[in-house]
């Protein structure tokens, strides 16, 4: 418990999260501060860019074998498996619409990058090795929670064939096309091609700067999970917000089996933890747009950004990296 509570303390001090809580500050403030659109989305493509290339270049280094492949299994699973558990608390705990219901644990079987980043970051700083595939992994968890999640919308209501095979038809085009997809899956196809050598080559770029623009793009979210707050919290009772501050808990816990039976590193048993514990703001409030309208956004991103995100990076991953190092023993 000690080593937790000093690691919680490491990260709760760390500049990400100190970045992050004074943009969620100003917000809630209501400060003018705000990045500019394009270069929000740009410092989201950079992140994407350079977790992808180096887990390329970490699956070349360590080359595919059946613990890679058991990991991308798992990660399918557990994606496809915890919205339905979300859905099934949501619906014991609240009286919120099914659609909404349905978009919400679809954010919970998916995964946040960037929380993923930040857990990578978090193992570095505790000496704690990690498999470069899990990248891959997270990549693979995107699609499986949208079904689902449609899966689960689409059980109370009747549609037309004609309309839904429409609609899929977009819903698929958005995930596959999805401008953070795409550039994660090909910076890692290409860190996956060039090796260790291509790392050495764009060095400077993807590695030196990497935590200050991450500082930088957590500072904007936390101006828009702040903002989030501001605007969606009449829609959120307290039974759905602790359903915010419990599902990751309960994420972690599906995953650790998982995590136990491949025989992940501590590191890595903490980044899949990571994953099943996360909540997507950007593939899946995508997809939502386009397959289930009628969700609310001010209900689902107001909980994955505003409650969820704020949660894992404050103490969501200093547990998991916890339980990552008792796993392995």
């Amino acid at each position: 418990m000690g080593d937790t509570l000093a690691i919680a303390l490491t990260n709760l001090t760390s500049p990400m999260v100190l970045f992050f809580a004074l943009g969620l500050a100003a917000a809630l403030a209501r400060s003018d501060l705000a990045l500019p659109e394009a270069v929000a989305k740009a410092l989201a493509l950079y992140l994407m860019l350079a977790i992808g290339f180096k887990g390329g270049v970490g699956v070349a280094a360590h080359g595919v074998d059946a613990k890679l492949i058991a990991a991308l299994a798992a990660g399918a699973v557990l994606s496809a498996l915890i919205p339905l558990v979300a859905f099934l608390i949501l619906s014991a705990v609240s009286d919120l619409p099914r659609a909404d219901r349905a978009a919400v644990a679809g954010h919970y079987g998916s995964i946040s990058i960037v929380t993923l980043v930040a857990a990578t970051e978090t193992m570095k700083s505790l000496g704690l090795d990690y498999e470069g595939y899990l990248v891959a992994v997270a990549a693979v968890m995107e699609t499986p929670a949208i079904l689902t999640a449609l899966w689960l919308a689409a059980r109370g209501r009747k549609r037309e064939a004609a309309a839904e095979e429409e609609n899929n038809g977009s819903l698929f085009r958005e995930i596959a096309l999805n401008g953070s997809i795409v550039v994660l899956v090909g910076a890692f196809a290409i860190g996956l091609i060039t090796g260790e050598k291509g790392l050495a080559d764009i060095a400077p770029f993807i590695v030196d700067p990497f935590k200050g623009i991450l500082c930088l793009f957590l500072l904007d979210m936390g101006v828009i999970a702040g903002r989030g707050l501001r605007a969606g919290y009449r829609s959120l009772t307290p039974a759905v917000i602790v359903f915010g501050l419990t599902m990751p808990l309960i994420g972690a816990v599906i995953a650790a089996p998982a995590a136990w039976a491949i025989g992940l590193s501590a590191g890595g048993a903490a980044l899949l933890l990571t994953l099943a514990a996360s909540a997507s703001y950007i593939a899946v409030p995508a997809a939502m747009r386009v397959a289930l309208p009628e969700a609310r956004p001010a209900i689902y991103l107001t909980l994955s950004l505003g409650v969820t995100f704020p949660f894992n990076l404050t103490v969501g991953i200093p547990l998991y990296a916890a339980i990552g190092q008792y796993l392995t023993g």
